[in-house]
């Protein structure tokens, strides 16, 4: 939570706030002398008094704020932009959902699929290899939004696990109008998943270490894979669905895309 700052001076008239009083461990950095206790009570004041639009407000932020409402504001605005849900590399780039969407297929060269259904297959020919990796990001569109299907191999424990969850391209209280189901099985068994999409305000590390999605162990995995055990074969299906509420039945009733 981002609070109101209190402003001090040096004894040379420099003022500095009390956040940055602390990283410069109490020593003014235009002067170099130490820096007081004495309040600068007139610049708090006229930071109180301050009304700014938002910082997004190129990105379509209408807001105007006092200075500190402000900076609480920025924390959660909706119109911020979004960083790169790519998981397979550390990437910087940052925007909104439409250049994110162009970076994506263009940069990273994920796979594009139209329609709130899939079926994919995943093959890995040694699974007793299991290294943390990202095997598959694939982005939907359906119900005029966007939605980012992970799949990847990581150790949990020390146990090697399989792990697929989507992500909506869009805020929290919007990924909430959504949910999906995913389903992997084989030799007439199968393990389903149903929840809801997370947004990709959260980090693709922190879903994974959350576990909100399918976790498939590697003998489960392999059984699915049916053969001799030496080939992973996982055959992952799943849907998309938009919860929409009845007003006058008080009720959530569930749609698929047309």
């Amino acid at each position: 939570m981002i609070e109101k700052q209190e402003r001090f001076w040096c004894h040379n008239g420099h003022t500095l706030c009390s956040t940055c009083k602390v990283r410069v461990y109490n020593r003014c950095p235009t002067c170099k002398q130490e820096l007081g206790d004495i309040r600068c009570l007139a610049l708090e004041k006229v930071a109180e008094s301050l009304e700014l639009p938002c910082n997004y407000f190129s990105l379509g932020c209408p807001e105007i704020f006092p200075y500190y409402s402000k900076l609480k504001h920025e924390v959660v605005c909706n119109f911020r932009p979004y960083n790169c849900p790519y998981a397979g590399s550390e990437c910087s780039v940052v925007g909104d959902i439409p250049y994110q969407v162009a970076h994506l297929r263009d940069d990273h060269k994920v796979d594009m699929h139209s329609g709130c259904t899939f079926n994919h297959r995943y093959v890995k020919s040694n699974p007793r290899d299991v290294e943390n990796a990202t095997w598959m990001l694939t982005v939907f569109h359906c119900f005029g939004q966007y939605f980012c299907l992970h799949f990847e191999a990581f150790q949990l424990g020390m146990a090697p696990v399989y792990m697929a969850f989507l992500r909506f391209m869009g805020d929290e209280v919007e990924a909430r109008n959504y949910s999906y189901s995913l389903e992997v099985g084989g030799n007439g068994r199968k393990l389903i998943w149903e929840g809801t999409p997370r947004s990709i305000r959260d980090s693709h590390r922190k879903v994974r270490d959350s576990h909100d999605g399918l976790i498939i162990q590697r003998n489960i995995a392999l059984f699915f894979s049916e053969g001799d055990r030496k080939e992973l074969k996982l055959h992952v299906t799943g849907q998309i669905l938009k919860e929409k509420q009845n007003p006058d039945a008080g009720v959530y009733i569930t749609s698929l895309c047309s």
